[in-house]
């Protein structure tokens, strides 16, 4: 009986893993595609360095906080949080959310 639990386990790890690296790559592959059909889509070398910094970094938080934190519940909230820093620093380095201060002219 813990042979088939040993086995699901190991599937889930390998379906969950490849679906957050997968997904990093799609969003990294997607500007690329869309350079290719419009202008008003334009990284440069640098903007896709830091994206897939900052999505790499988030990939390994995500499996770190996963494979560290025993409770499921506890493990929902890490990633959550893990994500939601992702799109505060997504947002202020593509819009500058936080940006400057009120320059007041």
């Amino acid at each position: 009986m813990m042979d088939d639990l040993s086995i699901t386990s190991g599937l889930t790890n390998r379906l969950w893993r490849m679906a957050l690296w997968g997904s990093v790559i799609a969003i990294l592959i997607a500007p690329l595609i869309a350079m290719q059909f419009t202008g008003e889509v334009h990284w440069t070398p640098f903007d896709f360095a830091v994206a897939t910094a900052l999505l790499g970094t988030t990939a390994l938080g995500i499996e770190f906080a996963i494979r560290t934190i025993g409770r499921p519940t506890f493990c929902v909230v890490a990633v959550l949080g893990i994500l939601a820093v992702l799109l505060l620093v997504w947002a202020e380095l593509a819009v500058g959310v936080f940006g400057t201060p009120f320059s007041g002219s």
